[in-house]
Protein backbone atom coordinates (compact mmCIF):
# COMPACT_ATOMS: atom_id res chain seq x y z
CA UNK A 1 0.00 0.00 0.00
CA UNK A 2 2.93 2.17 0.63
CA UNK A 3 4.48 2.04 -2.76
CA UNK A 4 1.08 2.85 -4.39
CA UNK A 5 0.38 5.69 -1.89
CA UNK A 6 4.08 6.99 -2.97
CA UNK A 7 3.28 6.48 -6.33
CA UNK A 8 0.14 8.56 -6.21
CA UNK A 9 1.49 11.61 -4.48
CA UNK A 10 4.40 11.46 -7.14
CA UNK A 11 2.25 11.62 -9.80
CA UNK A 12 -0.41 14.11 -8.52
CA UNK A 13 3.19 16.44 -7.48
CA UNK A 14 4.53 16.00 -11.18
CA UNK A 15 0.37 16.97 -12.54
CA UNK A 16 0.14 19.91 -10.52
CA UNK A 17 4.10 21.40 -11.43
CA UNK A 18 3.08 20.93 -15.04
CA UNK A 19 0.21 22.96 -14.67
CA UNK A 20 1.61 25.79 -12.96
CA UNK A 21 4.26 25.67 -15.44
CA UNK A 22 1.52 25.85 -18.84
CA UNK A 23 -0.47 28.49 -16.87
CA UNK A 24 2.54 30.51 -16.47
CA UNK A 25 3.65 29.67 -20.21
CA UNK A 26 0.22 30.60 -21.35
CA UNK A 27 0.05 33.55 -19.95
CA UNK A 28 3.75 35.03 -20.98
CA UNK A 29 3.56 33.81 -24.69
CA UNK A 30 -0.11 34.60 -24.99
CA UNK A 31 -1.49 35.76 -27.91
CA UNK A 32 -4.04 38.26 -28.35
CA UNK A 33 -6.67 37.92 -31.23
CA UNK A 34 -9.03 41.04 -31.71
CA UNK A 35 -12.04 39.61 -31.82
CA UNK A 36 -13.40 41.90 -34.80
CA UNK A 37 -10.76 39.58 -36.95
CA UNK A 38 -13.75 36.65 -36.54
CA UNK A 39 -16.53 39.42 -37.51
CA UNK A 40 -14.98 40.25 -40.29
CA UNK A 41 -14.33 36.78 -41.53
CA UNK A 42 -18.03 36.03 -41.01
CA UNK A 43 -18.75 38.54 -43.41
CA UNK A 44 -16.01 37.80 -45.83
CA UNK A 45 -17.03 35.36 -48.54
CA UNK A 46 -14.60 32.03 -47.38
CA UNK A 47 -13.93 31.44 -51.11
CA UNK A 48 -10.08 31.32 -49.90
CA UNK A 49 -9.42 32.00 -53.41
CA UNK A 50 -6.07 34.53 -52.62
CA UNK A 51 -7.55 36.92 -55.20
CA UNK A 52 -7.29 39.84 -52.47
CA UNK A 53 -3.22 38.61 -51.92
CA UNK A 54 -3.46 37.11 -48.53
CA UNK A 55 -3.88 33.77 -47.83
CA UNK A 56 -7.22 33.10 -47.59
CA UNK A 57 -9.72 35.10 -45.78
CA UNK A 58 -8.88 34.69 -42.44
CA UNK A 59 -5.75 36.56 -43.67
CA UNK A 60 -8.05 39.09 -45.49
CA UNK A 61 -9.82 39.85 -42.09
CA UNK A 62 -6.50 40.25 -39.89
CA UNK A 63 -5.36 42.94 -42.71
CA UNK A 64 -8.84 44.53 -42.77
CA UNK A 65 -8.91 44.91 -38.66
CA UNK A 66 -5.13 45.91 -38.74
CA UNK A 67 -6.06 48.57 -41.61
CA UNK A 68 -8.31 49.98 -39.60
CA UNK A 69 -6.51 50.56 -36.48
CA UNK A 70 -3.90 52.52 -39.00
CA UNK A 71 -6.79 54.18 -40.25
CA UNK A 72 -7.24 53.41 -43.80
CA UNK A 73 -8.63 50.20 -46.04
CA UNK A 74 -6.75 51.61 -49.26
CA UNK A 75 -5.64 48.84 -51.35
CA UNK A 76 -7.60 45.98 -49.32
CA UNK A 77 -10.40 45.01 -51.51
CA UNK A 78 -12.14 41.60 -52.07
CA UNK A 79 -12.72 40.48 -55.24
CA UNK A 80 -15.20 37.91 -54.68
CA UNK A 81 -17.37 39.99 -52.60
CA UNK A 82 -16.99 43.21 -54.34
CA UNK A 83 -18.23 46.33 -53.20
CA UNK A 84 -21.15 44.99 -51.38
CA UNK A 85 -18.93 42.80 -48.76
CA UNK A 86 -16.43 45.74 -48.53
CA UNK A 87 -19.12 48.13 -47.69
CA UNK A 88 -20.43 45.65 -44.80
CA UNK A 89 -16.90 45.05 -43.37
CA UNK A 90 -16.55 49.17 -43.44
CA UNK A 91 -19.55 49.45 -41.70
CA UNK A 92 -18.72 46.80 -38.94
CA UNK A 93 -14.93 48.70 -38.46
CA UNK A 94 -16.18 52.05 -38.80
CA UNK A 95 -14.34 52.82 -41.97
CA UNK A 96 -15.14 54.44 -45.38
CA UNK A 97 -13.95 52.67 -48.55
CA UNK A 98 -13.06 54.09 -51.42
CA UNK A 99 -15.13 53.11 -54.22
CA UNK A 100 -13.23 51.19 -56.45
CA UNK A 101 -13.29 49.44 -60.39
CA UNK A 102 -14.44 46.23 -61.01
CA UNK A 103 -11.71 44.39 -62.81
CA UNK A 104 -11.93 41.19 -65.15
CA UNK A 105 -9.70 39.04 -66.87
CA UNK A 106 -8.67 38.94 -70.16
CA UNK A 107 -6.98 36.47 -72.41
CA UNK A 108 -4.18 38.52 -74.61
CA UNK A 109 -4.15 35.81 -77.31
CA UNK A 110 -6.14 35.17 -80.60
CA UNK A 111 -3.99 32.70 -82.07
CA UNK A 112 -6.78 30.37 -82.85
CA UNK A 113 -6.35 27.25 -84.75
CA UNK A 114 -7.95 29.21 -88.22
CA UNK A 115 -5.15 31.88 -87.50
CA UNK A 116 -1.98 29.81 -85.77
CA UNK A 117 -1.89 26.28 -87.61
CA UNK A 118 -0.46 23.50 -85.27
CA UNK A 119 3.24 22.53 -86.88
CA UNK A 120 3.50 19.86 -84.33
CA UNK A 121 2.22 17.10 -81.58
CA UNK A 122 2.75 17.20 -77.84
CA UNK A 123 2.39 13.48 -76.45
CA UNK A 124 3.74 14.17 -73.00
CA UNK A 125 1.84 15.35 -69.49
CA UNK A 126 -1.27 17.81 -71.22
CA UNK A 127 -0.74 20.55 -68.91
CA UNK A 128 0.54 24.33 -69.93
CA UNK A 129 3.16 23.92 -67.50
CA UNK A 130 4.35 20.65 -68.95
CA UNK A 131 4.44 22.06 -72.38
CA UNK A 132 5.97 25.59 -71.65
CA UNK A 133 8.74 23.75 -70.20
CA UNK A 134 8.89 21.51 -73.13
CA UNK A 135 9.73 24.24 -75.63
CA UNK A 136 6.96 26.12 -77.88
CA UNK A 137 4.30 23.83 -78.08
CA UNK A 138 2.72 22.77 -80.87
CA UNK A 139 2.89 25.71 -83.22
CA UNK A 140 5.66 28.45 -84.28
CA UNK A 141 4.66 31.45 -81.58
CA UNK A 142 6.56 31.08 -78.51
CA UNK A 143 4.56 33.57 -76.42
CA UNK A 144 0.91 32.51 -77.49
CA UNK A 145 -2.05 30.34 -75.45
CA UNK A 146 -0.90 26.44 -75.30
CA UNK A 147 -4.64 25.78 -74.92
CA UNK A 148 -4.50 22.89 -72.37
CA UNK A 149 -6.87 24.93 -69.66
CA UNK A 150 -4.41 25.24 -66.69
CA UNK A 151 -6.65 28.65 -65.98
CA UNK A 152 -9.70 26.58 -66.68
CA UNK A 153 -8.72 24.18 -63.80
CA UNK A 154 -7.51 26.89 -61.41
CA UNK A 155 -10.61 29.07 -61.49
CA UNK A 156 -13.18 27.81 -58.04
CA UNK A 157 -15.96 29.89 -60.17
CA UNK A 158 -16.82 28.35 -63.34
CA UNK A 159 -16.00 31.61 -65.36
CA UNK A 160 -13.45 30.61 -67.76
CA UNK A 161 -13.43 27.98 -70.51
CA UNK A 162 -10.76 26.65 -73.27
CA UNK A 163 -12.86 26.88 -76.24
CA UNK A 164 -12.64 23.55 -78.23
CA UNK A 165 -13.20 25.19 -81.58
CA UNK A 166 -10.51 27.74 -81.33
CA UNK A 167 -8.19 26.59 -78.49
CA UNK A 168 -8.47 29.56 -76.73
CA UNK A 169 -10.02 30.37 -73.37
CA UNK A 170 -12.82 32.61 -73.02
CA UNK A 171 -13.88 34.57 -69.63
CA UNK A 172 -17.63 34.39 -68.48
CA UNK A 173 -17.56 37.96 -67.57
CA UNK A 174 -21.19 37.35 -65.46
CA UNK A 175 -18.90 34.43 -63.36
CA UNK A 176 -15.49 36.20 -62.97
CA UNK A 177 -14.49 37.68 -60.21
CA UNK A 178 -10.61 38.75 -60.95
CA UNK A 179 -9.72 36.52 -57.99
CA UNK A 180 -6.25 36.40 -60.24
CA UNK A 181 -6.01 32.52 -60.02
CA UNK A 182 -5.98 32.29 -63.63
CA UNK A 183 -3.35 34.80 -64.14
CA UNK A 184 -0.96 32.66 -61.85
CA UNK A 185 -2.08 29.45 -63.49
CA UNK A 186 -0.81 31.07 -67.02
CA UNK A 187 2.76 29.93 -67.29
CA UNK A 188 2.92 32.29 -70.56
CA UNK A 189 1.35 35.61 -68.62
CA UNK A 190 -1.29 36.15 -71.39
CA UNK A 191 -4.17 36.52 -69.36
CA UNK A 192 -4.54 39.83 -67.17
CA UNK A 193 -6.52 41.40 -64.85
CA UNK A 194 -8.03 44.63 -66.28
CA UNK A 195 -10.60 47.34 -65.53
CA UNK A 196 -13.94 46.01 -67.10
CA UNK A 197 -14.93 49.26 -68.18
CA UNK A 198 -18.01 51.49 -68.58
CA UNK A 199 -21.00 48.92 -69.62
CA UNK A 200 -18.10 46.15 -70.04
CA UNK A 201 -16.35 47.55 -72.76
CA UNK A 202 -12.86 47.83 -72.94
CA UNK A 203 -9.85 47.51 -76.01
CA UNK A 204 -6.80 45.76 -75.54
CA UNK A 205 -3.84 44.04 -77.52
CA UNK A 206 -4.93 40.71 -78.16
CA UNK A 207 -1.16 39.53 -78.44
CA UNK A 208 2.18 38.85 -76.23
CA UNK A 209 4.78 38.26 -79.23
CA UNK A 210 7.72 39.81 -78.71
CA UNK A 211 9.17 38.30 -82.00
CA UNK A 212 10.33 40.98 -84.59
CA UNK A 213 6.77 41.59 -87.21
CA UNK A 214 8.08 39.01 -90.37
CA UNK A 215 8.72 36.31 -88.15
CA UNK A 216 5.58 37.05 -85.91
CA UNK A 217 3.42 37.17 -89.19
CA UNK A 218 4.78 33.63 -89.96
CA UNK A 219 3.73 31.86 -86.60
CA UNK A 220 0.00 34.14 -86.32
CA UNK A 221 -1.32 36.19 -88.89
CA UNK A 222 -3.30 38.35 -86.60
CA UNK A 223 0.02 39.21 -84.25
CA UNK A 224 1.09 42.45 -83.48
CA UNK A 225 4.62 43.41 -85.46
CA UNK A 226 5.07 46.18 -83.50
CA UNK A 227 4.72 48.61 -85.95
CA UNK A 228 3.86 51.62 -83.66
CA UNK A 229 0.81 52.67 -85.82
CA UNK A 230 -1.41 52.47 -83.01
CA UNK A 231 1.06 54.47 -80.58
CA UNK A 232 1.06 57.52 -82.89
CA UNK A 233 -2.80 57.66 -83.39
CA UNK A 234 -3.44 57.23 -79.76
CA UNK A 235 -4.35 61.04 -78.29
CA UNK A 236 -4.00 60.14 -75.27
CA UNK A 237 -0.47 58.96 -74.92
CA UNK A 238 -2.52 55.19 -73.44
CA UNK A 239 -0.08 53.45 -75.95
CA UNK A 240 3.20 51.79 -75.70
CA UNK A 241 5.28 49.36 -77.92
CA UNK A 242 8.10 47.51 -75.76
CA UNK A 243 9.66 44.74 -77.29
CA UNK A 244 7.35 44.64 -80.51
CA UNK A 245 4.71 44.17 -79.12
CA UNK A 246 1.40 47.35 -78.40
CA UNK A 247 0.15 47.34 -74.84
CA UNK A 248 -2.95 49.68 -73.75
CA UNK A 249 -2.68 51.02 -70.29
CA UNK A 250 -6.17 50.61 -69.59
CA UNK A 251 -6.10 53.60 -67.00
CA UNK A 252 -5.33 56.59 -69.55
CA UNK A 253 -7.63 54.47 -72.25
CA UNK A 254 -10.54 56.51 -73.42
CA UNK A 255 -11.71 53.80 -75.40
CA UNK A 256 -11.73 56.10 -78.84
CA UNK A 257 -11.09 53.07 -80.69
CA UNK A 258 -9.05 55.17 -83.11
CA UNK A 259 -6.17 52.35 -82.72
CA UNK A 260 -8.36 50.06 -83.90
CA UNK A 261 -8.57 50.99 -87.14
CA UNK A 262 -5.50 51.77 -87.51
CA UNK A 263 -4.00 48.57 -86.83
CA UNK A 264 -2.75 46.45 -90.01
CA UNK A 265 -3.11 43.05 -88.66
CA UNK A 266 -5.93 43.40 -86.21
CA UNK A 267 -4.63 42.86 -83.34
CA UNK A 268 -6.34 45.47 -81.13
CA UNK A 269 -9.46 43.92 -79.95
CA UNK A 270 -12.64 46.22 -78.88
CA UNK A 271 -15.36 44.74 -76.84
CA UNK A 272 -18.79 45.14 -76.01
CA UNK A 273 -19.25 47.51 -78.21
CA UNK A 274 -22.47 47.91 -80.19
CA UNK A 275 -22.14 47.13 -83.91
CA UNK A 276 -21.82 50.29 -86.05
CA UNK A 277 -25.44 50.50 -88.49
CA UNK A 278 -24.61 49.89 -92.12
CA UNK A 279 -24.45 52.98 -93.95
CA UNK A 280 -27.29 53.88 -96.31
CA UNK A 281 -26.90 53.24 -99.65
CA UNK A 282 -27.34 56.58 -101.78
CA UNK A 283 -30.65 57.08 -103.53
CA UNK A 284 -30.85 57.12 -107.30
CA UNK A 285 -31.65 60.88 -108.70
CA UNK A 286 -35.51 60.61 -109.36
CA UNK A 287 -36.19 61.99 -113.23
CA UNK A 288 -38.94 64.51 -112.72
CA UNK A 289 -42.29 63.83 -114.15
CA UNK A 290 -43.44 65.66 -116.95
CA UNK A 291 -46.52 68.63 -116.05
CA UNK A 292 -49.95 67.25 -117.05
CA UNK A 293 -51.70 69.82 -119.20
CA UNK A 294 -54.12 72.09 -117.60
CA UNK A 295 -57.60 71.59 -118.51
CA UNK A 296 -58.92 75.61 -118.42
CA UNK A 297 -56.25 76.61 -120.94
CA UNK A 298 -57.59 76.62 -124.25
CA UNK A 299 -56.13 74.05 -126.79
CA UNK A 300 -53.95 75.60 -129.49
CA UNK A 301 -54.64 74.19 -133.08
CA UNK A 302 -52.31 73.54 -135.35
CA UNK A 303 -52.00 75.99 -138.22
CA UNK A 304 -53.05 74.32 -141.45
CA UNK A 305 -50.62 73.93 -143.86
CA UNK A 306 -52.27 75.09 -147.83
CA UNK A 307 -51.77 72.92 -150.42
CA UNK A 308 -48.90 73.96 -153.39
CA UNK A 309 -50.25 75.43 -156.07
CA UNK A 310 -49.24 74.11 -159.68
CA UNK A 311 -46.11 75.56 -160.68
CA UNK A 312 -46.90 77.67 -163.95
CA UNK A 313 -44.71 77.11 -166.91
CA UNK A 314 -42.58 80.00 -167.49
CA UNK A 315 -43.06 83.00 -170.36
CA UNK A 316 -39.88 81.41 -172.25
CA UNK A 317 -41.27 77.48 -171.90
CA UNK A 318 -44.79 78.63 -173.41
CA UNK A 319 -42.52 80.47 -176.66
CA UNK A 320 -40.56 77.43 -176.86
CA UNK A 321 -43.48 74.84 -176.77
CA UNK A 322 -45.44 77.58 -179.98
CA UNK A 323 -42.21 77.62 -182.12
CA UNK A 324 -42.27 74.00 -181.59
CA UNK A 325 -45.64 73.26 -182.80
CA UNK A 326 -45.13 76.26 -185.98
CA UNK A 327 -42.21 74.15 -186.89
CA UNK A 328 -44.14 70.93 -187.63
Amino acid sequence: MDFILIAVIVLGAIGLIAAVVLFAASKKFAVYEDPRIAQVGEVLPGANCGGCGFPGCSGMADALVKGADAGSLDGLFCPVGGAETMGKVADLLGMAIANSEPMVAVVRCNGTCEHRPRIAEYAGLRTCAAMHACGAGETACGFGCLGCGDCEAACQFDAIHVNPETGIPEVDEDKCTSCGACVKACPRNIIELRKKGPKGRRVFVSCVNKDKGAVSMKACKVSCIGCGKCEKECPFGAITVEGNCSYIDFNKCRLCRKCVTVCPTKAIHDVNFPTPAPAPKPKEPVAPKPAAPKADAPKQEAPKQEAPKPAQPSRGALLDTESSISIK
